[in-house]
């Protein structure tokens, strides 16, 4: 019978004898944990950031843009042909079902000039609804009302980053700006929202969609907008959603089955599934590539456990001799690995924890996420590296010859 506490106080003290061996051994582990940890941190923290950019842009969301114009066969991109107008949205609002809400915006990039300061920003013409569906909070002042719309009111509410290029530490509301050479007065300043990737969700600048059509932009299609954003009451009827509204326009648009659509229709839900798959992707990837670290760190422990099984060959033959059965000699051996890896595995963990900290820390661009599942895995992995990598010395330990073992010198 195997006597497992005297084995595993034998195989501790094995690795007490030889510190320093030991700790170079578990280094391989170390290193192989800490990437791991840490990879997985910057896949989670990325996956994280990716959900937090989408939400602030907005979830449930259906985009409705015109379709592309062709000049010589050369497709002209999103909304060059235009073909929605406000009277699709309410056709919307009126017969589609499962719905939160929805808006219509147009937008160009304008000049903005306030006394001697000048800033290029974008301009958004919106209905009063655009900002709740894409998820912009007021910060000092108030919102469009139904009548800013009805009288084409000269009214604007900013984003941080233009009332900063602007205004800089004065407070923007009640001050009037140019847009263009059209004199607008503040009404309201956005809470800041930060970057969703190359886009600043602060420098814009709202207007009315009337004041925007009539006063602004101009057009040569009375009643067209650039979008109508349609917010569903969840993600799960959001496909649902998509077709009702395909077959509403397609009606509305005179359109047949076997023609091409002259607007095209864009699936946050859809959008977001895919960024989140690319993530996933991307972490696996980082995670497979620290792990070759810890295949390296097996492997050096078994090298290091095949010489320390030649090196204590007498010990062996000692053992077998008192009575150590072959059982006995493969558990040591496989308590000594054991340990080995998942000492380096702790160990490991720490450095990795106080590496992605440190990421975050340093950098506003990457950040990392450590998560309990992680670490556990990291663990279980280190466990499997230990037995697996040192099954092979323990095996060849136990198959000496006790007495062959004894005259080993």
């Amino acid at each position: 019978m195997i006597d497992f506490k005297s084995t595993l106080k034998m195989a501790t003290n094995s690795l007490k004898i030889n510190k320093m061996r030991s700790a170079l051994t578990s280094l391989g582990i170390i290193i192989g944990v800490s990437a791991v940890i840490i990879m997985l941190g910057i896949g989670n923290g990325a996956s994280k950031k990716v959900q937090a950019n989408m939400e602030s842009m907005g979830s449930n969301i259906l985009t409705i843009r015109s379709a592309s114009a062709k000049s010589g066969g050369v497709r002209q991109g999103f909304g060059s042909k235009p073909t929605i107008t406000l009277k699709d949205a309410e056709e919307i609002v009126k017969t589609a079902e499962n719905i939160d809400s929805v808006a219509v915006a147009s937008s160009e990039s304008k000049q903005l000039m306030y006394g001697n300061q000048n800033w290029a920003s974008t301009v958004y013409g919106i209905s009063e609804s655009y900002l709740y569906i894409k998820n912009y909070e007021i910060g000092d002042g108030r919102s469009f009302s139904p009548e800013d719309s009805r009288n084409y009111a000269k009214v604007a509410i900013i984003g941080s980053t233009v009332a900063s290029e602007l205004f800089g530490d004065l407070d923007p509301i009640g001050r009037v700006i140019r847009i263009g050479n059209i004199p607008f007065k503040i009404i309201g300043t956005l809470k800041a929202k930060g970057q969703s990737g190359p886009f600043d969700n602060d420098d814009v600048v709202f207007i009315p969609i009337t004041t925007a059509q009539r006063k602004v932009f101009g057009t040569n299609f009375p009643g067209t907008v650039n979008m109508i954003l349609v917010k569903g009451e969840d993600s799960e009827s959001l496909s649902t959603l998509e077709q009702e509204i395909t077959d509403i326009l397609m009606a509305r648009h005179h359109i047949g089955k076997n023609r091409e659509k002259d607007f095209e229709i864009r699936n946050s839900a859809e959008f977001q599934e895919k960024m989140q798959s690319t993530v996933k992707v991307f972490s696996v990837l980082l995670a497979s590539i620290a792990s070759v670290s810890l295949l390296v760190g097996g492997i050096g422990i078994m090298n290091i456990m095949l010489v320390s099984v030649t090196e204590r060959t007498k010990e062996i033959g000692i053992r077998m001799a008192i009575g150590a059965n072959i059982y006995d000699i493969r558990l040591q051996f496989l308590l000594e690995s054991f340990l080995l890896s998942m000492i380096g595995g702790l160990i490991g963990i720490v450095v990795g924890i106080i590496g992605a900290e440190s990421i975050r820390f340093f950098s506003e661009e990457v950040s990392a996420s450590i998560t309990l599942s992680s670490i556990l895995m990291s663990l279980l992995f280190s466990a499997i590296v230990g037995i697996g990598f040192g099954y092979y010395p323990a095996y060849k330990a136990s198959l000496l010859n006790p007495i062959d073992a004894l005259r080993y010198e």
